[in-house]
């Protein structure tokens, strides 16, 4: 089994109880949305364009914590998180910056205990 194998399977694993708990199969950009809705509390009716890239914005910056790339800074008057980029992302092709991505996620809501 090629590691990449194994990362499509957790992902699916991860899609599938998405799906449950929320009953519709999320795409890469809703999965980030969550994160970002979970780590900032923001519970609103309507979320503007802008406050969506934002909640993705500060999942991105959430989930690469754990490998050096960002460091939480502060949390501005609204409790929106700040980070500082620490170390440059690696240069990556598409589908390597899906896996980059999918495999930090996975991790996230295994240290969330998902």
């Amino acid at each position: 089994m090629f590691a990449t194998d194994d990362l499509q399977q957790r992902w699916w694993n991860l899609e599938a109880k998405l799906t449950e708990r929320f009953g519709k199969k999320p795409d890469m950009e809703t999965v980030l949305f969550l994160i970002g809705i979970q780590e900032t509390g923001l519970v609103s009716d309507k979320i503007s364009k802008e406050q969506k890239q934002d909640l993705m914005h500060v999942a991105v910056c959430t989930i690469l914590q754990p490998s050096g790339y960002y460091l939480p800074e502060e949390k501005d008057a609204d409790g929106w998180p700040h980070f500082k980029q620490i170390k440059e992302l690696p240069v990556l092709t598409l589908p390597e910056q899906e896996n980059f991505l999918k495999d930090h996620v996975l991790l996230y809501f295994q240290q969330q205990e998902f």
